[in-house]
């Protein structure tokens, strides 16, 4: 008899894992389909030299909005001073339907670490929240944002202003 419990229990609990294997799988597959890699970049050369780099995942929902996280990397050089320049964010994007605008709000945190010819260097970190519209064709979208947090004293940008440049697959 006991012999019998134990293969019903068991045969009980093969049954429950199993079921509930093929909906984790589901899950995943329905979660994996909604999320596209990409992200931005940024050069400038002449008098002043600027490459940049952003890396980032987004989610994106039924209705329009997507939200996602990203790493970003900067080197910038003006003269004999170099910056280095790294961080996080976390990105929404809002698409407007049938007229390819896609509005944004990046909430980023920042760290840089300057230094000049004489090997001084200065460290900082700053927060960002940038608000943005930009023009989207498929996978691509460019336009601008602005950094409502913006302060000239702690940031290492020249302007509250900075374009955009993005790409997803």
């Amino acid at each position: 008899m006991k012999k019998y419990i134990l293969l019903l229990f068991l045969s009980f609990s093969l049954t429950i894992v199993s079921q509930q294997k093929k909906t984790s799988t589901k899950e995943k597959s329905d979660f994996w389909e909604h999320v596209r890699y990409g992200g931005g970049f940024s050069m400038s050369f002449g008098s002043q030299t600027t490459i940049g780099i952003a890396p980032s995942a987004i989610y994106d929902f039924d209705n329009g909005f997507s939200l996602g996280a990203g790493v970003n990397y900067i080197y910038n050089e003006i003269g004999s001073v170099t910056t280095n320049v790294y961080g996080g964010s976390i990105i929404s994007f809002y698409q407007i339907p049938k007229i390819g605008i896609q509005l944004s709000g990046e909430l980023e945190q920042s760290f840089a670490k300057q230094k000049n010819s004489f090997g001084n260097t200065n460290s900082t970190n700053f927060p960002a929240l940038y608000l943005g519209a930009a023009y989207n064709k498929g996978r691509f979208a460019f336009g601008f944002r602005y950094d409502v947090l913006y302060d000239e004293n702690k940031s290492v940008y020249a302007s509250a202003f900075s374009p955009i440049v993005r790409f997803y697959f």
